[in-house]
């Protein structure tokens, strides 16, 4: 059920601000810092995630069209419950590492860096960022910064087996992101505060964890009821 993929990856995007800190918030304090001091913040900030968003469906289709051409290879069914089971796996181990209980994920990050070093120098050449399309131009070579959670709910997008699906659920991943990403860039201290509770942490892991626990349970059901050979209805 797709609708079940969007909703799961807008809360994951939203809950996912623990991270977003982190991974972005000096990023986005740079950014800040280069808006003209004549010129409101917010157009920039929204530029810039826009851009990061069209980047995150553009890979969101790219894996869904990778995942469709394995569907088509194959027997669709088992191939299907596979990419449901690491989709749902991969919920888990995210939810452990927004709750701060294990890093796993951030090794994810590796496999993204020979695309960021060729990437990195095209950033240069659009600073300082003056102007509303030069913040939408770098939001969107920002989108492809290496990024653990980003790469996690990829698997999601890659179960879909859909060109259009996988760009469906990134770009709700993305507008997930959204509104942590601006409350950093325009409220940085009051942000911060909040992300770092570790009650914060431990709710938005727990609560994401209970999406991949789900996920996995379909799974084992219609694998119990079906078989490996049955028809595969699991959302994810």
């Amino acid at each position: 059920m797709v609708e079940f993929s969007l909703i799961a990856v807008l809360l994951v995007g939203l809950l996912g601000g623990v991270h977003c800190l982190g991974m972005c918030g000096s990023i986005v304090g740079v950014f800040t810092a280069q808006v003209p001091a004549d010129r409101p913040r917010w157009p920039f900030h929204l530029a810039y995630s826009s851009g990061r968003i069209a980047s995150y469906a553009a890979a969101g289709a790219l894996v869904g069209a990778a995942g469709q051409a394995g569907l088509l290879m194959r027997d669709a069914v088992p191939v299907q419950h596979l990419l449901f089971l690491l989709s749902s796996s991969m919920l888990v181990l995210l939810g452990l590492y927004l709750a701060g209980l294990w890093g796993a994920v951030r090794r994810l990050e590796q496999a993204g860096a020979g695309l960021w070093k060729r990437l990195q120098p095209f950033t240069t050449r659009l600073l300082p960022v003056n102007t509303v399309p030069r913040a939408l131009a770098l939001g969107a070579l920002w989108g492809w910064l290496p990024c653990g959670l980003v790469y996690s709910v990829l698997v999601t997008a890659l179960a879909s087996g859909s060109a259009a699906q996988g760009a469906l659920i990134m770009a709700a991943f993305g507008l997930g992101t959204l509104p942590n990403l601006l409350a950093i860039g325009l409220f940085w201290e009051s942000a911060r505060n909040w992300v770092q509770s570790p009650r914060v942490r431990l709710s938005a892991g727990l609560l994401v964890m209970m999406f991949g626990v789900y996920g996995l349970a379909k799974v084992g059901y219609t694998f119990y009821v079906n078989g490996w050979s049955g028809s595969c209805h699991v959302p994810v």
